[in-house]
């Protein structure tokens, strides 16, 4: 059992490494890129399609600067990751306790 334990980390501890790869290696070759979001591109392609639309709505609210707009996403995104972890913690646990009761 011990032997499994050291495998399940080495495992997971290179599935992280390759994770943190994968996330820096665009940021390392492209360095004179301009990483724009979805919305930005999205607006820049409906303007190309058609020079004279208007949008048919506008936000409530906007945030002050790109740096809380950005703050905003990843708490969205923590928010999510924690729900999600603790919903496969949960079904994990459930269907270990199962087992362990049979």
């Amino acid at each position: 059992m011990r032997h499994n334990h050291h495998r399940r980390w080495g495992k997971n501890g290179f599935l992280g490494l390759l994770a943190v790869a994968l996330a820096a290696l665009p940021l390392l070759t492209l360095r004179t890129a301009e990483f724009q979001g979805s919305d930005d591109q999205g607006k820049e392609m409906v303007h190309q399609l058609d020079p004279n639309y208007r949008p048919w709505f506008s936000p409530l609210w906007e945030p002050p600067g790109s740096e809380i707009e950005s703050l905003l996403f990843s708490l969205q995104a923590a928010l999510g990751a924690g729900v999600v972890g603790y919903a496969i913690g949960y079904l994990h646990a459930r269907r270990r306790d199962r087992h362990e009761s049979d």
